[in-house]
């Protein structure tokens, strides 16, 4: 019988290294995400999640190191380029458009992958309306899959914080990209919306989406990840299942200052 080849990262980033005024805020960072997988990344303030992050999405430079995104190297590439290679983020700060429908906003964040040009939207083209009724099609997909299809013509405007989170996710997931990296999609969320982000998550994962999560909130990253991985001072300290990491004692020291 032929053995089954071990998956091959989908991100691989090797040495990574960012400083600011002589501050190493990432101290030669290795770590993969594998293919279909959610990948949880924590780590204390200060200790690099959020630089590194920036970096391989092309929102900082690069001092040192390489990203390999399914094999091709993006380090340093522009944002919009690493976003049509298939590698979507979100942000800490949630950025919509109030005074559009949520409709709206899903099909605004397609425009930069459009394929049609300034002459089709002048002409209003086939290939126009045609890019227009899928983008359509599919942001009414992503509305109901986060459960606000309710709203769906309604002003973004209305919706409370934690809703705009999960809008946030689904105008990431519209260019059906091959990876998404939440930077603390939970944060400032309440308990009972952070279980309904969570239970999004769960079905796009369970329908062949990969994640990356950057959270402070622990007890989310461990109840959804198969997959962690620690960082203290812009390093790796660990990674593994739940279980090993929550257990390790150098993750209790680096949290909590705890010697075992």
């Amino acid at each position: 019988m032929t053995a089954t080849p071990n998956p091959q990262p989908l991100l691989s980033i090797r040495g990574l290294r960012k400083s600011f005024y002589g501050i190493h805020a990432v101290d030669g960072l290795d770590l993969d995400v594998m293919p279909k997988t959610i990948t949880g990344i924590i780590g204390p303030n200060g200790s690099g999640k959020s630089t590194s992050i920036d970096c391989l999405s092309g929102f900082q430079a690069i001092d040192a190191g390489q990203v390999l995104f399914d094999g091709r190297d993006i380090g340093n590439l522009p944002p919009h380029a690493i976003a049509r290679a298939g590698l979507i983020r979100t942000f800490q700060t949630v950025n919509v458009y109030d005074d559009m429908s949520l409709l709206q906003n899903l099909m605004q964040a397609m425009v930069p992958f459009d394929k049609a040009g300034w002459l089709d939207d002048l002409l209003r083209t086939r290939r126009l309306r045609q890019a227009e009724a899928e983008a359509r099609a599919r942001a009414e997909h992503l509305v109901a899959l986060i459960g606000l299809q309710r709203y769906a013509e309604a002003p973004a405007a209305i919706l409370s914080y934690g809703q705009k989170k999960l809008l946030a996710l689904a105008a990431a997931l519209m260019p059906k990209p091959r990876l998404v990296i939440l930077d603390e999609p939970v944060a400032g969320v309440n308990p009972s919306r952070i279980l309904e982000v969570e239970e999004v998550i769960r079905q796009l994962h369970a329908a062949g989406e990969t994640f990356a999560i950057v959270e402070h909130n622990v007890d989310f990253i461990m109840r959804l990840c198969s997959h962690v991985i620690v960082l203290v001072g812009g390093r790796k300290l660990t990674e593994g299942d739940p279980k090993t990491v929550r257990s390790d004692p150098r993750v209790l020291e680096a949290y909590l200052g705890i010697r075992a």
